[in-house]
C-alpha cells in the first residue's frame, strides 16, 4: 500500500513540475552488446605496458620464453616468498596456525 502511495506521489511531482526526464543514453553512445562484439588487435607490453602489434607482442612472448637467466628479485623479497611458502605449507598441516 505505502509502495504505489510513493509511486503516485512521485508521478504526481513529476506531471506537476512539467519536466520529465527520460533516462536513456544519448544517440552517440555505443551500446555495449556492440562493443563486446569487437575484436581487441592490438596488445600491451608485459614489461611496460606500451601499445604492441600482435606481431610484436609475440615476439616478446617468445624473448621472454627464451631468455636464460631467471628474473632479478630483491634478496628481501625473495626470502618473503620463501616464508610464505613455508607458512602456506604449515597451514595445511595445522589449520589454526
Amino acid at each position: 500500500m505505502m509502495r504505489s502511495i510513493t509511486g503516485l506521489i512521485a508521478i504526481s511531482m513529476l506531471t506537476l513540475s512539467g519536466e520529465i526526464s527520460v533516462a536513456l543514453p544519448p544517440p552517440s553512445d555505443i551500446p555495449e552488446e556492440v562493443l563486446r562484439t569487437d575484436i581487441i588487435v592490438e596488445g600491451r607490453s608485459s614489461l611496460n605496458n606500451e601499445a604492441l602489434t600482435p606481431q610484436e607482442k609475440e615476439l616478446l612472448r617468445e624473448k621472454l620464453q627464451n631468455s636464460k637467466f631467471p628474473p632479478q628479485i630483491n634478496p628481501k623479497i625473495r626470502q618473503l616468498i620463501f616464508l610464505l611458502q613455508i607458512r602456506n605449507a604449515i597451514r595445511t598441516v595445522i589449520p589454526f596456525f
